[in-house]
């Protein structure tokens, strides 16, 4: 009879003490969670169900990303579905974004867009290129960008340094425009040498004053940066009409701090409005005063209710002459956005853009204004239908910004409003933004808005028009109940009766 070697003997006893340990410990941390348990009263899953009850959290906990990746279908999943993520990775990397064996979409759910497609769409050398529009007639540096797609507003501080690096060296590479977002302007917004839209949000952030009022020397220096080429009045976002940003402590570092002219580590909260900004004459009275600070286009943010103040602000701009009407507006959807907002607002409150856009479009035309005022479309833009159906809506322009979180990297963990971003897009923990090299983000940055770009124009010549900025409401059908679509023109009138 062979005997274990002693050293073997010796291994198996340690295994057999940790392995009793580890039993010890197991059950005596399921009868100490067994008392917590029962003597508590504040969930009663837990109390009723002891020890077991815990599982239910960790459940809801996973089951987002169980939903993700196992259970939901392509089209399933909000606020983006699968079919949309891979769309958006697919062009950020430059791989096949083709389909086989015909479209996953239901084409038969009322509200689908269907674009008309002309029977003989122009050969490719017959495309005439459309002039750029320019934006600001009536200032010194007038603005004439060369993209029609472009990166939303996105703070610093919402977002982290290394991302505000990518977006801002792929959009000089893409040759589109950057939104600072409220945050104010980083030496991380020009370091890629992008063009800059700054965006003045109701906390003045990177203008203000001790108190919170704007302060214009600030606003004049930050506006002499060649890079920067036009000014953006933020009054709501979708994420939130009605409420200003809010930025959490932990998100708030020196660096910000600095850059925002807030407290290191104290939670900001923007006010609701601008508190110089309470009528559609005192919003025109400011837009005007900044633009004669910086010489530079300048417009508003908006997120559009009710119609009524829309018509009063164009009878104001006739009132006074149409060099004080803002240089553009950018109209946002009510469905939400990147950053930390209440649920009520993000679901509930606000038009979407395919709403809004027709709207404040035809109230400008009924006015006389259009040709004045550009139209920039914001909200859920990710996808180049989406994008060309804001254009056929009334759009000039298209900004995404969750879009261009996708050519990041961005997971849809829905993490944005903490600082524990898996994908080191909206963290500032220097371990998880590690991953997030800039220099290679940079150019997902540049392939998606390209691929964007390029795709939004195949539909427009699919359309029989030479430019994406051509297509119009007659290229575009919707999906009725009962699976037949009419023409986006026929929505329109019974819905503009009833502006109020």
């Amino acid at each position: 009879m062979h005997l274990l070697p002693p050293v073997l003997i010796a291994v198996l006893n340690l295994f057999a003490a940790a392995f009793a340990l580890l039993l010890v410990v197991l059950v005596g941390s399921i009868i100490v969670m067994y008392i917590i348990d029962r003597r508590q009263h504040v969930d009663a899953i837990r109390h009723n169900f002891p020890v077991v009850g815990r599982f239910r959290s960790l459940f809801e906990y996973l089951g987002e990303f169980f939903r993700q990746y196992f259970f939901a279908m392509d089209r399933q999943e909000m606020p983006f579905n699968r079919a949309e993520r891979n769309w958006a990775n697919h062009a950020a990397e430059r791989k096949d974004n083709t389909l086989a064996f015909g479209s996953t979409k239901n084409l038969f759910t009322p509200g689908t867009a269907i674009f008309v497609n002309c029977p003989f769409a122009k050969m490719d050398e017959e495309i005439e290129k459309a002039a750029p529009l320019t934006i600001g007639p009536h200032v010194e540096h007038s603005f004439t960008p060369t993209s029609f797609f472009n990166i939303s507003g996105m703070s610093y501080g919402a977002i982290s340094k290394p991302a505000v690096l990518a977006l801002s060296k792929g959009a000089k590479m893409a040759g589109c425009w950057m939104n600072t977002g409220e945050g104010g302007l980083s030496p991380y917004h020009l370091e890629g040498g992008a063009d800059i839209i700054f965006q003045i949000g109701t906390a003045k952030y990177g203008v203000r004053n001790a108190d919170g009022t704007l302060d214009p020397e600030k606003l004049k220096k930050i506006a002499a940066y060649p890079q920067v080429k036009m000014i953006e009045v933020k009054l709501s976002q979708g994420a939130k009409p009605g409420k200003g940003g809010m930025l959490p402590g932990e998100k708030v570092t020196e660096d910000i701090a600095r850059i925002r002219g807030i407290e290191v580590g104290q939670s900001s909260r923007s006010p609701n409005r601008h508190p110089e900004i309470s009528s559609v004459a005192e919003l025109l009275d400011f837009i005007e005063m900044v633009r004669q600070l910086t010489q530079k286009p300048v417009g508003f943010k908006t997120v559009i209710g009710s119609a009524g103040w829309i018509d009063d602000l164009c009878l104001e701009i006739n009132r006074r002459g149409e060099k004080f009407a803002p240089d553009f507006i950018t109209l946002d959807s009510a469905d939400g956005g990147t950053g930390a907002a209440p649920m009520p607002l993000m679901d509930n409150v606000g038009l979407t853009i395919r709403e809004s856009i027709p709207l404040v479009d035809t109230i400008l035309k009924r006015h006389g204004l259009r040709d004045r005022t550009r139209l920039i479309a914001s909200g859920k833009l990710v996808t180049p239908t989406n994008v060309a159906l804001s254009l056929c809506a009334g759009a000039d322009y298209a900004v995404s910004a969750r879009g261009f979180m996708f050519a990041l990297g961005c997971i849809q963990a829905l993490k944005c409003n903490k600082n524990t971003c898996p994908t080191g897009i909206t963290t500032h923990d220097k371990a998880l933004q590690a991953g997030l090299d800039p220099e290679e983000k940079s150019v997902r940055v540049m392939n998606y808005c390209e691929q964007i770009r390029h795709e939004v124009e195949m539909i427009a010549r699919s359309c029989g028009v030479d430019s994406p900025r051509l297509l119009s409401h007659e290229h575009v059908r919707v999906m009725q109940e009962g699976g037949y679509s009419v023409p986006f023109t026929q929505l329109l009138p019974e819905y503009l009766q009833n502006i109020e």
